[in-house]
């Protein structure tokens, strides 16, 4: 693990296997998943919303710790006065000004940085872990990152139609049973294409961002996940709790995120079709046509096909 950095950035839509990939990368020896950091103080500190360990964010004790190490401890002042800076700083338009390295509001970003390495170095301190994952998604908040720190970034890709249909389906959250947001196959396919679009330009940067699609994963998790260890530096011989089919999970303290952060034990590793009516396919397919086929994926869309 000598090559490997410190943090690893899940990058991609939402609804693409993200908190999957993080979990798995999660049990590989010396590495912590910390679940989407971006919405820590929104969702943890402000909400008091669970931990992946199913404690409320107030009453687990790895993240009391991170927050002791990192600012003394998590202050509600600090979960306001954040996510308003990340308001100016962090957004998805801002990218193209990032990419060109016009960067404005320096001292904001830098101090918007700062936040999340304390956050970081106190996880992997608190956990004992050499490397530490967080699944924000988010290419703005890559872009913020990256212009800073030292990092590698892992892109996870799903189909579109697919990635579609599961924005489609009716979602309620565990933690309190409210629907989860759901987005039109228009909306979902903008979506797709630029945050893909913005992974692309930040490897042409110099970024190193290693490309994952949520198909080969699902198809074959273990040969998949040990190629991406190999890329990223990590112990990619030690995957004792990964067959063809099934993954051992461990307790995660992860926050916000997929329902399949709260997963212990056992769980199938599986395609999960959903359907998307003709016309919609179509749409999405055009709309992401450039990417969908950079990607290997073929124009027609079957939903139980294997690729």
């Amino acid at each position: 693990m000598a090559d490997a950095q410190p943090v690893i950035f899940v990058g991609g839509l939402g609804r693409s296997g993200s908190t999957l990939l993080e979990r798995l990368l999660g049990e590989v020896p010396g590495v912590a998943p910390l679940g989407e950091v971006v919405h820590l103080w929104d969702r943890g500190v402000r909400a008091d919303e669970p931990c992946g360990c199913g404690q409320r964010f107030s009453q687990c004790p790895f993240w009391a710790k991170v927050g002791a190490r990192a600012f003394g401890q998590w202050r509600q002042s600090q979960a306001g006065w954040l996510p308003g800076l990340r308001a100016r700083v962090d957004r998805t338009r801002r990218v193209p000004v990032l990419a060109l390295g016009l960067a404005t509001r320096e001292a904001e970003l830098a101090e918007y940085v700062r936040s999340y390495a304390r956050i970081y170095a106190a996880a992997a301190e608190v956990a004992d872990a050499r490397v530490v994952v967080d699944s924000s998604k988010h290419a703005s908040l890559a872009y913020c990152l990256a212009s800073i720190m030292d990092m590698r970034v892992v892109q996870v890709v799903r189909d579109p139609r697919a990635v579609a249909a599961s924005w489609r389906r009716k979602v309620r959250r565990p933690e309190d049973g409210r629907p989860m947001t759901r987005w039109t196959p228009v909306r979902t396919a903008v979506h797709w294409l630029a945050q893909n679009l913005a992974f692309e330009v930040l490897r042409r940067k110099g970024v190193q961002v290693v490309r994952v699609r949520h198909e080969d994963l699902v198809r074959d998790p273990r040969a998949t996940l040990g190629r991406l260890a190999t890329r990223l530096g990590l112990p990619a011989g030690d995957l004792a709790f990964l067959d063809d089919r099934e993954a051992l999970l461990g307790v995660a303290h992860t926050v916000s995120g997929n329902p399949m952060r709260f997963s212990v034990g056992p769980i199938e590793i599986r395609h999960r079709p959903a359907p998307l009516p003709w016309s919609q396919r179509w749409l999405v397919t055009a709309i992401t046509l450039p990417l969908l086929l950079f990607y290997g994926y073929r124009l027609a869309y079957r939903p139980g096909a294997r690729r």
